[in-house]
């Protein structure tokens, strides 16, 4: 993953987002998170979502993706999870029997943005030594 462009924005927006089924109920079989991990691609080539990493274990995903600048997190979550849901139930209808609530992903969700090279304290630095151009010789 490195800089992407836009039409209107260079970036490097790198997420980690983990979320849970409703109740936090083991429903995610090997069948189902095969499936999930497709359909994660399948919305990261929609959207524009690189995805790097994921893991679908029994009760809880794991993405590392990249993600335009246009989306914050939390759509970016939101479109993962909703889509995801929708094809899941119709799918594998025997999941949705599992969930009494008839939704498959708890409302809540982690996430965490993550840089290769620019760490907060990096950031601290540049923007204290700004004013003085040699020391910012910083390769980002």
């Amino acid at each position: 993953m490195s800089l992407k462009r836009t039409r209107g924005a260079v970036y490097d927006l790198k997420y980690h987002v983990v979320w849970v089924p409703q109740y936090r109920r083991m429903v995610l079989g090997e069948r189902v998170a095969n499936r999930l991990k497709e359909i994660f691609q399948e919305i990261g080539e929609r959207y524009g979502f690189e995805v790097d990493t994921q893991e679908v274990l029994d009760d809880h995903v794991h993405i590392f993706l990249s993600a335009p600048p246009r989306y914050s997190p939390a759509q970016v979550a939101q479109r993962l999870k909703s889509i995801s849901a929708r094809l899941v139930f119709q799918e594998f209808p025997a999941v949705k029997h599992k969930l009494w609530g008839g939704e498959l992903w708890n409302d809540g969700y982690f996430v965490r943005s993550v840089g290769d090279k620019v760490t907060a304290e990096v950031i601290r630095w540049y923007i204290r030594h700004q004013h003085d151009p040699k020391q910012l010789d910083l390769e980002f």
